[in-house]
């Protein structure tokens, strides 16, 4: 199956067969699906209509997972063509983040909510049971959200492909968590030195699967990085670098220390004023020592945010598709090179307030210009 899921918070490195043809893409108004019929793409809605997508997976399974703010959790098991409410046992109302992974005794679903909650399936989302030792670590006092609803989420989880009892969790903001007991207990994984402002802003970890014990950690300050599991770490890249606000990130599967990063020249707040999120994708040749920004099709700064990307890898090769705040969708198919706009006009893609910051600073410089 070649179908990507592109989402800001969900499942966003698939392995298929061929070069993509297929995305469906969580918006703020519901799932869209962004069809290749040979050289042109199409746009077709695909349910939900209405609903603000936060994360969208694909199981290995093949079935369709969709975390919806304000109403939970909706499942397809026939490629999006009807949904159905899976929710039973997650008592909040806004899934954030969805990850699934293969181990020896079946497939694991995990649903990370606002507030910043964790639950778990193993019977293809019929129940969930909360992961309760993620709210048993020291740190959750101080979790926030600076702002509105001001509630802290759970907005990654990721996995030790070598220990199935390895998981981590982002809480955006408050605490990079690992549980070394398959999620019966967490603990908090300190990652901060002096050159940190921001409280534990945590967007996503992210394993090396050739060497499990490199991590790489993008946040609001910037990339960290450990090289021993979470034990010791180096704040690699800073707010200056060219994505300042950096959140999906990607290792080449195909060439050594090559990496990927996405999201904002600017952080959210600065948005709310100007209306430009300056974003960009960038890449790093030398393990994230010094980072290059990618052109090839892709316009030198976006306005829109890039909110969502996905990596797709194939037999030879990979590639990836990105999304806007913007509504518009770019693809490179050729080992992130060689990108160009597939989609545009759709709702926005977005992660909870920032399409929201984008639009209250874009009328801030219309008051401005016209006054």
């Amino acid at each position: 199956m070649s179908t990507l899921c592109l989402s800001p918070n969900g499942v966003d490195v698939y392995h298929v067969e061929q070069p993509p043809a297929d995305v469906l893409v969580a918006t703020v108004d519901g799932v869209a699906r962004v069809r290749r019929d040979g050289g042109r793409w199409h746009v077709q809605a695909a349910g939900l209509k209405g609903l603000h997508v936060s994360s969208l997976m694909r199981d290995p399974r093949g079935h369709l997972f969709a975390g919806i703010h304000g109403v939970g959790l909706y499942r397809s098991r026939d490629d999006g063509a009807h949904w159905e409410l899976a929710r039973n046992g997650i008592t909040e109302d806004h899934v954030f983040s969805l990850a699934c992974r293969e181990t020896r005794s079946g497939v694991e679903l995990y649903a990370g909510t606002e507030p910043a909650h964790l639950y778990r399936s193993i019977d293809d989302g019929e129940h969930w049971q909360e992961l309760f030792g993620v709210r048993d670590v020291a740190s959750v006092a101080k979790w926030n959200f600076p702002a509105p609803p001001f509630e802290p989420h759970v907005k990654h989880v990721a996995f030790d492909p070598r220990d199935e009892r390895v998981l981590y969790a982002c809480v955006e903001q408050g605490a990079l968590l690992k549980s070394e007991d398959g999620g019966r207990t967490f603990r908090d994984l300190p990652f901060q030195d002096k050159s940190y402002v921001l409280n534990k802003d945590t967007h996503r970890v992210i394993v090396n699967p050739r060497d499990p014990d490199e991590i790489f950690l993008p946040g609001g300050d910037g990339i960290a990085t450990s090289r021993d599991a979470g034990k010791t770490w180096r704040h690699l890249t800073t707010p200056e670098m060219r994505v300042s606000y950096p959140d999906h990130f990607y290792v080449s599967p195909e060439e050594e220390g090559v990496l990927y990063a996405a999201g904002g020249g600017d952080p959210p707040n600065i948005w709310r004023e100007t209306g430009d999120a300056r974003s960009a994708i960038v890449v790093s040749r030398d393990n994230g020592e010094s980072w290059t920004q990618i052109g090839e099709g892709l316009p030198a700064q976006l306005p829109g945010n890039i909110e969502a990307v996905t990596m797709a890898q194939w037999p030879g090769a990979f590639g990836f598709v990105a999304g806007t705040t913007d509504g518009d969708i770019f693809a490179s198919f050729e080992n992130g090179r060689n990108w160009r706009l597939v989609a545009s006009g759709l709702a926005a893609v977005s992660k909870c307030v920032h399409a929201r910051n984008l639009a209250m600073g874009r009328a801030k410089v219309r008051e401005r210009t016209s006054a």
